[in-house]
């Protein structure tokens, strides 16, 4: 078997001149988050969310800067970041559309929404229409079942969809 290598050793990462932690930022880290776990490194994934809370991904940049915050490689927080599906370490779409695809959601329609979504958007699952509005991610449960299909577009969720009503959803975002 070969092995798909890419040479990440000799990447540049693109630097902006302003930081992306703050030191507001590292101050309110290190009170409200270092201080509840017995180790920086414990406290990875807490900072890892705030920063993408603030910036709505994790630039390379950034990732470095928690590294360095947190007194370990970068590599390590990469690890971190690239393991969970919630990070983002790409911008993604200024609407999240997570489309449940669970047994129950499968049997009640998943398809037809992802359908939908693909020929209307012109997107296929995990991408960002060029734009920047709106990121496809088909989940595996949204834990709606009794309401399937559902989707999570950002932090709201609609159940009880078919094509025409998701269609209308689409059409009120932009």
């Amino acid at each position: 078997m070969a092995w798909i290598t890419k040479n990440s050793g000799s990447a540049v990462i693109d630097r902006r001149d302003e930081p992306y932690l703050s030191q507001q930022m590292k101050a309110d880290f290190t009170e409200q988050i270092l201080s509840r776990y017995p180790t920086k490194q414990a406290s990875t994934m807490p900072i890892l969310h705030a920063v993408q809370h603030q910036y709505g991904w994790l630039p390379p940049q950034a990732i470095e800067e928690i590294a360095d915050f947190l007194e370990l490689h970068a590599s390590q927080v990469l690890d971190t970041a690239s393991f969970y599906e919630e990070y983002w370490l790409k911008p993604k779409g200024k609407y999240l559309l997570n489309i449940c695809r669970s047994i129950s959601c499968e049997l009640m329609g998943f398809e037809s929404l992802l359908d939908l979504v693909k020929k209307k958007l012109g997107i296929e699952e995990g991408q960002t229409t060029p734009d920047g509005k709106f990121t496809l991610v088909p989940v595996e449960c949204l834990g709606s079942c009794g309401t399937a299909p559902c989707s999570l577009v950002n932090e709201k969720l609609h159940e009880d969809l078919t094509p025409e009503n998701f269609e209308q959803i689409l059409d009120s975002l932009e």
